[in-house]
């Protein structure tokens, strides 16, 4: 097991060598300045990735870098795995395509660090040239019909209560209430949390982490001080703020946890509730935010706004949604299928 300390000083060596002329990738079977593939992950996390990525994201890269890549290669010398090596653990990866290829673009990113700190000899980066796998596409949308059951659900979760749904195979007990009476009420906060996420397309973390110091009502404006891209202003619809204004301020946070100086950490268990009595499953509460962002194409607002809308920092990330923009395409459409028509059964006089 080694430390940060002794991964900085593996690599204080090898770039003193670089310094003094020598060449460390050379004779690496005899020297013994090779940083190894475990120190070289541990130094890219501690120096790069926390630095330069949110804690969750660094957690992540550490994880999957600790699992796929440093089990497997971790006493070798970095600047001798091989893109066939490399190859090989893509390919073990296959059946799950996004993990694969986000491994492989994590390495790619390592040694890119690790050749500009001199490392391992530039060029030596064994993702180069593999062939990534092809992703589906998972964007899924609520439809008006699928809106309605969940609205209705919603409203049903804060006033009377949610069914209870008990397994089959398990035997009531006496002591539970007449299957009548056996409902659920959700807490304010927790539909409140829903409705925030559908009506601002905002992502579960910054509604999850909102303060009420972020919010100014006046002028309908969120501002986020950190979010995945950065510093982000979310535009409240009359919607959104007519929810806030009903709302009882107990807590700094508008969606509190159990206990009012701490928000909420998920949403886990109500999502599956509410699932299960609209006929949503296999629904994400990210599609929530999908469904905002649909409803925004398909009504032709245009994809540069519904991008400054999400917080989209790149204009490609809001194009997966140009297909649902249908309306001038679909007046294109009628206009040359009418042409044609006319061309082929002219009106006669």
């Amino acid at each position: 097991m080694i430390t940060p300390d002794q991964a900085r000083d593996k690599a204080k060596s090898i770039l003193g060598a670089v310094a003094a002329g020598q060449d460390p990738a050379q004779d690496r079977a005899e020297s013994q300045t090779a940083i190894t593939v475990a120190s070289l992950v541990l130094l890219f996390i501690e120096e790069h990735v926390k630095a330069k990525r949110k804690p969750r994201t660094a957690a992540g890269y550490a994880t999957m870098l600790s699992k796929h890549f440093v089990s497997k290669f971790g006493k070798r010398a970095a600047d001798r795995i091989t893109a066939a090596e490399i190859s090989q653990l893509h390919h073990a990866l296959r059946a799950t395509p996004y993990l694969a290829n986000r491994v492989m673009a994590i390495i790619g990113s390592m040694y890119g660090f690790a050749a500009r700190r001199g490392l391992v000899p530039k060029g030596t980066n064994p993702v180069e040239g593999i062939e990534r796998f092809r992703e589906s596409s998972r964007e899924r949308y609520l439809g008006t019909e699928e809106l309605q059951r969940f609205g209705e659900t919603l409203r049903l979760a804060e006033t009377s209560g949610l069914p209870w749904k008990l397994d089959e195979e398990t035997t009531p007990s006496k002591h539970l209430a007449k299957v009548e009476n056996q409902r659920t009420i959700l807490a304010p906060e927790v539909i409140l949390a829903f409705r925030l996420l559908l009506f601002t397309g905002a992502r579960l973390r910054e509604v999850l982490h909102l303060e009420w110091r972020f919010i100014d009502m006046e002028r309908g404006l969120m501002f986020l001080p950190d979010s995945k891209t950065g510093r982000k202003t979310i535009v409240m619809s009359e919607p959104v703020l007519a929810l806030l204004r009903a709302c009882d301020r107990t807590s700094i946070f508008v969606v509190p946890g159990a206990s009012a100086d701490r928000p909420r950490s998920d949403l886990k268990k109500p999502w599956r509730a509410i699932l299960r009595h609209a006929g949503l499953e296999g629904v994400r509460i990210h599609d929530l935010r999908h469904t905002f962002a649909s409803i925004g194409a398909g009504a032709s607002l245009g994809l540069p706004i519904v991008g400054k809308l999400l917080g989209h920092s790149q204009p490609a990330t809001t194009a997966r949604y140009a297909h649902l923009d249908a309306d001038p395409v679909r007046r294109a459409s009628n206009i040359i299928g009418n042409h044609l028509s006319n061309a082929l059964s002219p009106i006669k006089n």
